[in-house]
C-alpha cells in the first residue's frame, strides 16, 4: 500500500471521527443523543408539574427516592428467586410488596406513579428510577443521577425481608446489603438519601418527622446530627426502630445511629460531615449501581442527559445546630479526628414537620 493511500485512509478516519453525531429532535425543540430518550423529556415535563409540584423538593420527592431503593433491593447475587432488582415489581405486584412490613407507606407513591408510567408507555422499573432521579435533582445541592432506560417489565414479585429495617443490627444490614452486592461504605453512601427523607410509620403520631433539620436540601447535615447525643423522643415516646434524638421534631432511626457509630461504617459516615461534594459523588456512584440491579448496563440506553442539573449547594460543610457544642458529638471513627465545623448561632434548633402533600 502506498504512502498516499495510507494517508488518505487516515485522513478519512480522522474526518469520520470529527463529524458530529446527528442528534434526535424531541419535543419543545430539545434534542437527545438517542431517539429512545425523547419520550423521557415528555415524562419529565409531566411529573415535574403533576407529581413534584412544579419542581419542588417536597414529600413526593422523598417518597419517590425511597421507592427507587425499595424496588431495586429485592435482589440477591446468590438466589435469583429473591427478586429481579430494579424491575418495577413493587408497582406491578403492589398488592403483595407494599404489604411487606419494611415497605409500609410505599403504597401512596406507588399509586401516584402507576398512571404516569402507563400513560407514557414506559416500564415500571424505568419509571421508578427516572422519577427518583428527577425528584432528587429538585433538592438544593442534589446529585445528578445517571438514568439508563430500557428495563423490561418484570414477571414476578420480590420476596419479603429484602429491605433492611430500622430495627436491624448493623451486622444484619451489612449481610443483606452484601448479598445484593454492596459493601459497608456503599451502604453509608446510599444513606445520604436520608438528608431529604422523612417518616410516617416508625412513629405514626408525628407525620412527616424528618431525619435532619434541612429536609429540602441534599446536604451533609444528617451526618453530624445523627452523631449528637440524643436526649428526647419527638413524638409519643420510644418506638421500635427509634432512638433518642438531639432535636425537637427530629426522629432518629436506630439503624442510622448504629451505622454512624459502628467501626465498620463510622469513618465513611464521618467523611461526609465536611465534604458535600464527596457525599454527592459517592451517592451518585452507589445509586448507579442500585438502579441497574438485575440488569446489564450494556443492554440499556443512557438517557442521563434528560435529568435536570440541580441547583448548587449552599454549603459544603455541615454545622453544629444552634445550642450544641463539639462536646456533644459522639465521634466514632478511630482513624481520623472529627473535623472542625461551624456552629449556628441563635436559639436551640428545632425541626418543623414536613406537611403532607
Amino acid at each position: 500500500m502506498s504512502f498516499k493511500t495510507v494517508f488518505a485512509l487516515v485522513s478519512l478516519a480522522v474526518l469520520s471521527f470529527a463529524m458530529p453525531t446527528k442528534r434526535a429532535v424531541c419535543s419543545n425543540g430539545r434534542t437527545a443523543s438517542n431517539a429512545a430518550c425523547c419520550t423521557w423529556f415528555d415524562v419529565l415535563d409531566d411529573i415535574q408539574e403533576n407529581i413534584f409540584d412544579g419542581g419542588e423538593c417536597g414529600e413526593d420527592v422523598h417518597e419517590s427516592l425511597r421507592l427507587t431503593f425499595h424496588d431495586a433491593i429485592g435482589f440477591s447475587q446468590s438466589n435469583p428467586a429473591v427478586g429481579g432488582g430494579a424491575d418495577g415489581s413493587i408497582i406491578a405486584f403492589s398488592d403483595i410488596e407494599t404489604n411487606f412490613h419494611a415497605n409500609l407507606g410505599t403504597d401512596d407513591i406507588v399509586e401516584v406513579q402507576r398512571p404516569f408510567a402507563i400513560k407514557h408507555n414506559v416500564s415500571f422499573g424505568d419509571f421508578i428510577q427516572f422519577a427518583g432521579a428527577v425528584g432528587v435533582s429538585n433538592c438544593a445541592g442534589g446529585p445528578r443521577l445517571q438514568f439508563l432506560a430500557g428495563r423490561p417489565n418484570n414477571t414476578f414479585p420480590a420476596q419479603d425481608l429484602t429491605v433492611p429495617e430500622p430495627t436491624d443490627s448493623v451486622t444484619a444490614i451489612l449481610s443483606r446489603m452484601g448479598d445484593a452486592g454492596f459493601n459497608p461504605e456503599e451502604i453509608v453512601d446510599l444513606l445520604a438519601s436520608h438528608s431529604v427523607a422523612a417518616q410516617d410509620h416508625v412513629d405514626p403520631t408525628i407525620h412527616g418527622s424528618p431525619f435532619d433539620s434541612t429536609p429540602s436540601a441534599f446536604d451533609p447535615q444528617i451526618f453530624v446530627e445523627v452523631l449528637l447525643t440524643g436526649t428526647l423522643f419527638p413524638g409519643n415516646g420510644s418506638n421500635p426502630g427509634e432512638v433518642l434524638s438531639p432535636l425537637p421534631g427530629e426522629l432518629r432511626l436506630q439503624s442510622d445511629a448504629l451505622l454512624a457509630r459502628d467501626p465498620r461504617t463510622a469513618c465513611e459516615w464521618q467523611s461526609f460531615v465536611n465534604n458535600h461534594d464527596l457525599m454527592v459523588t459517592r451517592f451518585e456512584a452507589a445509586m448507579a449501581k442500585l438502579a441497574i440491579l438485575g440488569h446489564n448496563a450494556r443492554d440499556l440506553i443512557d438517557c442521563s442527559e434528560v435529568i435536570p442539573v440541580p441547583n448548587s449547594a449552599t454549603s459544603n460543610t455541615a454545622s453544629l445546630p444552634a445550642g450544641f457544642s463539639m462536646g456533644e458529638v459522639e465521634a466514632s471513627c478511630d482513624t481520623a479526628p472529627f473535623p472542625t465545623i461551624p456552629s449556628i448561632a441563635g436559639p436551640e434548633t428545632s425541626v418543623a414537620r414536613v406537611p403532607p402533600s
